[in-house]
């Protein structure tokens, strides 16, 4: 059974699951789903097709699921799935998708929104990511598990943020980040890997070296970036998060890579 504020104006076609608390002043709409155990602390809005799962958590003043900020949407049935434990800590706001993107905007497991971030539409957030304080996302953005955006960080449109990948506070993203890199600037270079987070996520002595190893020859001033990742998966094939790095930068040979800033104003090109 949900615990409802006498304040709170939750419409009764929302799905709410059992032990969903529902706190002063807080808004549900009817296409609102709240999974088990679910806290709206107070003066939250929920609204649109959206989905939450169980056991997250949201502050004060989030908006979530209302309107992306996108001219051209035209109010599609698009949806906002937010995963299990998450927390979401005051002003955050988070869209849902558009047509133009695939229609759907999801924030994974585990995850730490901080005060005022800002998830636009059609971005998908993996699990155990971490956004501090007024860290942004524009649309299409895709960011992979365990990737940390510092305070007033912002990503461009399509970018595209790797697994384990740190974004230094007050960093401008215009190129996507490879797993396991940390970028920082105004505008934003690869400053080498995040050695810290691996060395936290338990990552072995090997797995850090031959990382560090490939990644001095990915980065290397000699030849092509395709010429240079074949010699990176000739020689570390057989490790699993390098390859992982030259997956990701194959993957899509349109997107643009975070570059050393010696190489910033080069292209890479695949």
């Amino acid at each position: 059974m949900a615990n409802i504020h006498a304040t709170a104006i939750v419409d009764p076609a929302a799905g709410l699951g059992s032990g969903v608390s529902i706190g002063p002043y807080c808004v549900v709409g009817p296409d609102v789903v709240l999974g088990d155990g679910c806290t709206l602390l107070s003066h939250v809005v929920v609204d649109g097709r959206t989905e939450i799962g169980p056991n997250t958590r949201i502050y004060p003043f989030a908006s979530i699921g209302h309107p992306p900020q996108d001219m051209k949407y035209r109010g599609e049935a698009s949806r906002l799935e937010i995963g299990a434990n998450n927390i979401i800590r005051e002003h955050v706001t988070i869209n849902p998708g558009t047509e133009g993107g695939g229609m759907l905007t999801r924030v994974g497991n585990n995850c730490l929104l901080m005060v005022g971030v800002h998830v636009a539409h059609d971005c998908i957030i993996g699990n155990h990511v971490i956004m501090a304080n007024n860290a942004t996302l524009a649309g299409h953005v895709v960011v992979d598990d365990h990737a940390i955006l510092g305070g007033l960080a912002a990503v461009q449109q399509f970018c595209r943020i790797g697994k384990h990948a740190m974004v230094g506070g007050m960093s401008g993203v215009k190129s996507s980040v490879i797993p396991y890199g940390s970028v920082r600037g105004r505008e934003a270079h690869l400053s080498g890997l995040n050695l810290i987070g691996l060395k936290r996520r338990g990552f072995s002595k090997d797995d850090v070296s031959a990382l560090r190893r490939a990644y001095r020859l990915m980065f290397a001033k000699e030849g092509t970036m395709a010429e240079r990742l074949d010699d990176v998966v000739e020689s570390f094939r057989e490790r699993q998060a390098v390859m992982e790095i030259v997956d990701f930068i194959r993957s899509d040979s349109g997107n643009a890579i975070c570059q050393p800033e010696e190489a910033a104003a080069e292209e890479t090109t695949v």
